[in-house]
């Protein structure tokens, strides 16, 4: 009975007290573990969800920067056959497309950083995993000598701060996507309405009209030249 005696006052002294209150520890440490592999896998669809959100971004970019170089050869071309009219409508949109680019790069940058800090977070929470995952065996290997204790103390204090540590990092994914998720509700909905076919803004007037000039001398310089 002297082993029996001296393991439980070695728990009553607090150097096995992570295991008091548990009845199957080892059941519990497992339970740990799949809730902190759980955990793994929603930081990566969380990531592969931004990823997409960035990528998805890229292609938003590609597409405007395609039609602002679009319309300005229409607007060139206009200009060569004497069309200022449907050389300002194109520069027109040329302009819009243009305040739609720099606005897409601004939501872009963001979307990055999301990104980067969700890798950190990912990364952070597999260092823990390890961490963990080392001090699962020697937890074990003590579970197993206290086991031969036949009565264990009940008490709330077992894993109580690993618990609210997985809680909180739960949380913080959670919110991380809910935050992703907004960003991106928001800031793919602008505000730049389409102008209507064949309408000249009135407050674009001036500016297409400089704008216009320049192209014209433009045309004209590549004419001389040729």
């Amino acid at each position: 009975m002297g082993i029996f005696k001296r393991l439980k006052t070695m728990s009553t002294a607090g150097i096995n007290g992570v295991l008091d209150s548990l009845e199957n520890p080892i059941a519990m440490l497992n339970e740990y573990t799949r809730e902190m592999e759980g955990e793994l896998k929603k930081g990566e669809q969380a990531l592969a969800q931004q990823i997409y959100l960035e990528n998805k971004q890229k292609a938003l970019i590609n597409e405007t920067e395609s039609l602002v170089a679009k319309r300005d050869r229409q607007a060139r071309l206009a200009v060569e056959q004497g069309e200022d009219f449907i050389a300002k409508l194109a520069l027109q949109e040329k302009l819009i497309h243009q305040q739609q680019l720099t606005l897409y790069t601004e939501q872009l940058n963001i979307l990055q950083g999301q990104t980067e800090t969700l890798y950190e977070e990912l990364n952070e929470l597999k260092k823990t995993y390890h961490e963990f995952q080392q001090k699962r065996l020697m937890l074990i290997s003590r579970a197993n000598i206290a086991q031969s204790i036949k009565q264990i103390q009940k008490t709330n204090v077992t894993f109580h701060s690993e618990t609210i540590a997985n809680g909180m990092s739960r949380v913080e994914d959670r919110i991380l996507m809910m935050e992703a998720e907004a960003q991106a509700s928001r800031q793919f909905t602008g505000n730049l309405s389409t102008p209507i076919k064949g309408y000249i803004d009135p407050s674009l007037e001036y500016e297409l009209e400089q704008v216009l000039q320049v192209v014209k001398k433009e045309v004209k310089s590549i004419e001389a030249a040729q």
